[in-house]
């Protein structure tokens, strides 16, 4: 397989993959990540089997906005609306119950889902294009570093997945916040480029 390097603003390849079920490498202001097609178990099957991540551990969500989360998500509580609305496009991956359309393979069997809009104008224009949530944990072999630039994902994947997306040097290089809106009170999952202390005076 050859990878193909888009580095113009010319999406259509990248969503040509990305609805055929293959795999695009995406910027975001975090790290670069590794998107399929999020409602598509095959696709989401190779990024397990390309990482050599294990199954067990559930994959989160890009989406375009708002309107796509309400999409992959049983239930958005007036808590998700308002961080969505502070922080989005944004490090903030909140997770919420899951809806019926997400296969297992995503959430590992769960019943909740992680859902991120990235602050990236290339990676968000492809999510619109091609209206598809994207499966996308960070473009890394797992357990390895998460790469910040093409040419780190490159080292992981050249040869071995469809085309990446050249975004330049991701801006933070942290990877995102979880939060957790399902128990209660929220829990955060993971400390990343957004500070509790932010989400705290949106949650107060």
């Amino acid at each position: 397989m050859k990878t193909v390097v888009i580095r113009d603003d010319d999406l259509s390849y990248a969503v040509e993959v990305l609805l055929r079920g293959g795999l695009v490498a995406v910027p975001t202001e975090t790290v670069y990540g590794l998107a399929g097609n999020g409602l598509d178990e095959a696709a989401v099957s190779k990024i397990y089997e390309v990482k050599g991540r294990p199954a067990i551990k559930p994959l989160s969500l890009l989406v375009a906005g708002i309107d796509v989360a309400e999409t992959v998500c049983s239930d958005m509580p007036e808590s998700a609306r308002l961080l969505m609305e502070a922080f989005w496009p944004g490090p903030l991956t909140i997770v919420l119950p899951r809806g019926n359309n997400v296969p297992d393979i995503v959430t590992a069997g769960g019943d909740t889902v992680g859902v991120r809009c990235p602050d990236h104008r290339k990676t968000l224009e492809l999510l619109r294009l091609t209206g598809l949530p994207a499966a996308a944990p960070s473009a890394n072999i797992y357990d390895m570093p998460s790469p910040k630039s093409i040419d780190a994902v490159l080292e992981y994947f050249d040869g071995k997945i469809d085309c990446v997306i050249d975004g330049g040097v991701c801006t933070l290089g942290v990877e995102s916040t979880i939060i957790d809106l399902v128990t209660r009170p929220y829990r955060i999952l993971r400390r990343g480029a957004l500070s509790e202390e932010d989400i705290r005076r949106v949650l107060k």
